[in-house]
């Protein structure tokens, strides 16, 4: 069963899609799932290249969609660099087959067809018109009224670019980075002891690790605006595979789960002690769904940490931002940063992991459960 909205509808609709998806997508096809007449989320993928198994990509996408709690019907649009093709037969949409068979592969799952539509670089159709025409871009229009184009700034990639951040300070966080792990980490008879001459500063953050469960959740209040020893402290906390997973287990969940989180991992390195189960679930996207603006705080955080550490000190905050992103259905951006690590240290396990997680077209649990997916 299908139901085609209106030109003037069309329009509307895709004024939102920007919206619902948190970007303008290029070289995309969006899918949205609906439950009724409401759709309130948006997944995007990239467009199938040559050599791609379409009837294979039509599944799977058709799969992800079906597992949103309550869909019963889909509406695709295809964002594309490519320009329609004028036949004799009329005109040609890019990526029409692919189009063709989603929809085949949704009916056949039992997903209502809502709208296909295609936005090019001159203008935007329906795949659904026996035969398509081409209307200008200047219809489509957001919630507010005013025109919406598409924005290369502002495409499904721009989210994962690092913030800017002046040279100054990148230099102060690598100065208290390399006293920081001096004082933690140097080796000889002089490990771990104050003289009495260490920068205040140094203190302050050596204090702020003695309860490093309070310290990460501090971090959320001001996620933006870390002085550069507390950046420090952080990212020498990110650097150690045991602390990092507490960390993303506290951020994903509460204080008192990173206290747990933390005995866990002391437990386990103390005594052989078997992780939780309920530890291992949530690394794996697996039971209660994260609180989402606690996930985004602590994004932020890690890509502000990410943006001022030395080159050599990134993977681990980088790796950090794939979670969280991950965790917030933003796989595009996950993928991104897991990139930026790989081009500094391709061996670093977790990231690795993460790799694997996403090429498998994995996403958490919750991600597909309506109210909690971003």
């Amino acid at each position: 069963m299908t139901t085609l909205l209106r030109a003037t509808d069309s329009a509307a609709f895709l004024g939102i899609v920007p919206t619902l998806a948190g970007f303008t997508p290029r070289r995309s096809i969006v899918l949205l799932p609906f439950r009724g007449t409401r759709t309130d989320g948006a997944m995007r993928l990239d467009l199938p290249h040559d050599g791609t198994d379409i009837e294979a990509y039509a599944d799977a996408a058709v799969g992800l969609v079906a597992r949103v709690q309550g869909t019963d019907a889909v509406a695709a649009v295809v964002y594309t660099d490519e320009e329609p093709h004028d036949t004799r037969d009329g005109l040609v949409l890019p990526h029409a087959v692919a189009v063709d068979e989603l929809l085949g592969c949704a009916e056949d799952a039992g997903l209502r067809i809502v709208d296909a539509l295609c936005v090019t670089p001159s203008g935007w159709s329906s795949y659904m018109e026996s035969d398509p025409d081409l209307r200008p871009l200047a219809e489509i229009c957001s919630p507010s009224g005013g025109p919406i184009t598409p924005d290369i700034s502002e495409d499904q990639a721009a989210g994962a670019r690092l913030p800017d951040v002046d040279f100054a300070e990148k230099e102060r966080v690598g100065r208290a980075a390399l006293e920081l792990t001096a004082l933690l980490d140097g080796e000889g008879k002089g490990k771990g002891r104050l003289t009495g001459r260490e920068n205040p500063q140094l203190i302050a953050a050596l204090v702020l690790l003695e309860d490093v469960p309070a310290f990460f959740e501090s971090v959320l209040a001001a996620p933006d605006a870390l002085p550069p020893y507390a950046t420090a402290a952080l990212l020498w906390c990110l650097e150690r595979p045991m602390l990092r997973d507490v960390a993303i287990a506290q951020w994903a969940s509460d204080l008192e789960g990173g206290v747990r989180a933390l005995a866990a991992q002391n437990a386990f390195a103390k005594l052989g002690e078997m992780v939780p189960d309920e530890l291992g679930r949530l690394f794996l996207g697996q039971g209660p769904a994260p609180d989402v603006d606690r996930l985004r705080l602590a994004l932020t955080v890690v890509r502000e940490a990410a943006a001022r550490a030395p080159r050599d000190l990134r993977p681990a905050p980088l790796t950090a931002a794939a979670w969280l992103s991950w965790a917030l259905g933003r796989a595009t951006h996950a993928a991104r940063y897991l990139e930026l690590v790989g081009e500094i240290d391709p061996r670093y396990s977790l990231a690795a992991l993460l790799e694997t997680m996403i090429a498998g077209a994995m996403l958490p649990e919750w991600a597909f459960r309506r109210g909690t997916a971003a």
